[in-house]
């Protein structure tokens, strides 16, 4: 049983104190000081298998150090945004990932020199198969870059420039609070908080706080703009000065996808457009609206004020995932109870949620903000499924643990597909049955029409920036375009500030950070229609996917795991069908 959970997470078992650790800032010194030293191996490397082994293993290494700081300072950042230490560790931590992008570059010079002949030899060796695939995807990317000086110097430069817009994003909105009238008090909400607020029951609150939203974003849209615009810019040059004239070329090759398999994916969700509408209008007349505003899309239907607590929301996770595999059940557990998850709802969290992963100590720590309701109760089972990936990728090989952002969101889309569907299946009657039925359509509206507005703004927000700069007003025009093409016309008040808002405009680790969602939920569908099919015996297959998401292409995983061919549309479709499939029955239960 889970009783009395713990919701703030614990991080003191990796580095005591927080953002003033001495601990940590020792683990850092230490770093920077191997980081150089690995630096100069690099440089010194030799051609036979032994040398490539000592070496590929001290990088390896110093990667996992690397990445177990740079979780620490996102969870500080994430629990407190006016933490200005953590701010400033995250410019130490940015420096460092600059230093160990150099000694990439380095080893990426090392592997582009060797001749065709030697290069076999070492993907031959037994010590380095199971990183062969991940080495010859550095030659191949090698191969397309600068000259390893000038990749070094962007490296170095990127670091106050180029990620330092992304910062400056992230105070001015972590600064950011939004005033909201309730009850007869004023309430400064964090933007993660205010967030929870639009889904509100009462459509006269979620009208006010949008209203207080959009303006509280159009009160700082000046500083958002010229972080988005500097960091496309940023991106378009760099693009030029490599030959690449495609602005998905890089997200596509990070994802590990062929263009083809993308422009299948929207294909089948434009074809399949007609099924959310349905829905969309359907919501419309049940809401007793003359049109459908931005903010009533996620408003619940039917005994939407059934609330949960934490412990209970963990209890009926737990169960679900039991039910599937107990293995993903103990992980779940064991996360409860040690403290990996932050899930307090106060003031002063960044918005949204997240997992992360601490490699040295082969745990994870989630994020969200548990305010008790539906919604967080998927966000729960969707960032414990993060962290159950991760917990059966431990024990390889760091490379072959970086799995791209599309493929990282399917065990996380899997565990919420097994969680509502349960929810759906133990509706204790038909008013909460067609609520729980309205969340997954509402979550397929999230990332069959919602994400795509992103991926058609930001994808015509980078041809205008060829142009020059794109003030406030044109970004909201654009947005709002997208969001109209998306939605097919559906709503009669859309979200200008939209650009401003979504904190993934302004990562700089991840470009287009919108269309592997879509990916994810839709192959995440694929994957949990086959479970569903197979029963226990898909268990195994299903953690060899996991398994070699790290180290194949996303086309030749779903053939050899699931027979299956993703850059036709036939899967998508498939796909979208499968996780729509509650339409008809939404329907029925709200006939006149």
């Amino acid at each position: 049983m889970l009783r009395n959970l713990v919701q703030t997470w614990d991080l003191d078992v990796f580095f005591p104190g927080g953002s003033q650790s001495p601990a940590f800032a020792d683990f850092l010194q230490e770093l920077d000081q191997d980081l150089q030293k690995v630096g100069q191996v690099v440089a010194n490397l030799g051609e036979s298998v032994e040398d490539w082994r000592v070496v590929l293993t001290l990088v390896q290494d110093v990667g996992n150090r690397l990445r177990h700081a740079s979780a620490f300072v996102s969870c500080l950042n994430a629990q407190n945004v006016k933490d200005r230490e953590a701010q400033a560790l995250t410019g130490r931590v940015q420096q460092l990932n600059a230093v160990n992008a150099s000694v990439l570059t380095g080893l990426d010079e090392k592997i582009s020199a060797l001749t065709e002949e030697k290069w076999n030899e070492l993907l031959a060796a037994p010590e380095l198969a199971p990183i062969a695939f991940n080495l010859q995807e550095r030659r191949l990317w090698a191969s397309q870059m600068l000259s390893p000086e000038q990749e070094k110097l962007v490296n170095s430069l990127s670091v106050n420039g180029y990620h330092g817009w992304s910062q400056l994003y992230n105070l001015v909105s972590g600064n950011l609070t939004i005033p909201v009238e309730h009850e007869g008090k004023t309430l400064h909400l964090s933007a993660g908080q205010a967030a929870n607020w639009m889904s509100h029951a009462d459509r006269s609150v979620r009208q006010h706080v949008f209203e207080r939203w959009e303006q509280a974003w159009a009160s700082i849209a000046d500083a958002c703009a010229l972080a988005l615009n500097n960091l496309a810019g940023y991106r378009l040059n760099l693009y030029a000065a490599r030959g690449w004239d495609n602005v998905l070329r890089e997200p596509l090759e990070q994802n590990r996808m062929r263009q083809e398999t993308l422009e299948a994916m929207w294909g089948a969700v434009e074809s399949r457009r007609p099924r959310l509408v349905q829905y969309l209008e359907r919501k419309r007349e049940l809401l007793g609206l003359s049109g459908l505003s931005w903010h009533d899309v996620n408003a619940p239907l039917g005994s939407s004020d059934t609330r949960l607590t934490y412990e209970q929301a963990a209890e009926f996770i737990v169960n679900q995932f039991r039910q599937f595999n107990p293995e993903m059940a103990d992980f779940a557990i064991k996360a409860f109870k040690e403290r990996w998850i932050e899930s307090e709802d106060r003031p002063g969290k960044r918005a949204g949620g997240f997992c992360t992963s601490f490699p040295l100590a082969k745990q994870s720590r989630i994020f969200v903000t548990f305010s008790g309701t539906m919604g967080n109760l998927a966000t729960l089972a969707h960032e414990l499924g993060h962290g159950y990936h991760q917990h059966l990728m431990n024990d390889l090989p760091p490379m072959a643990q970086r799995y791209a952002m599309n493929v990282a969101e399917t065990a996380s889309t899997f565990a919420e597909l097994i969680t509502l569907d349960a929810a759906v299946d133990m509706a204790k009657d038909e008013q909460e049955r067609l609520s729980l039925i309205d969340d997954k359509l509402q979550r397929a509206v999230a990332l069959l029409m919602n994400i795509q507005c992103r991926f058609l703004f930001e994808t015509r927000f980078y041809e205008e920036r060829k142009q020059g700069m794109v003030g406030v007003s044109r970004l909201n025009e654009l947005m709002v375009a997208a969001q109209k093409e998306a939605f097919a016309d559906s709503l009669c008040e859309y979200h200008p500030h939209f650009w401003a808002s979504k904190l993934h405009f302004y990562n700089t680790s991840v470009p287009f950070y919108n269309f592997p969602y879509t990916f994810g939920y839709l192959f995440s569908a694929g994957v949990y229609r086959q479970a569903k099919e197979e029963g226990a015996a898909f268990r195994s297959k299903y953690a060899a996917l996991l398994q070699d998401t790290g180290r194949m292409r996303v086309e030749d995983l779903a053939m050899r795991h699931l027979g299956v061919d993703i850059s036709k549309p036939e899967f998508w479709q498939e796909a979208i069908d499968f996780v729509t499939a509650h339409l008809e029955e939404f329907l029925r239960l709200t006939a006149k």
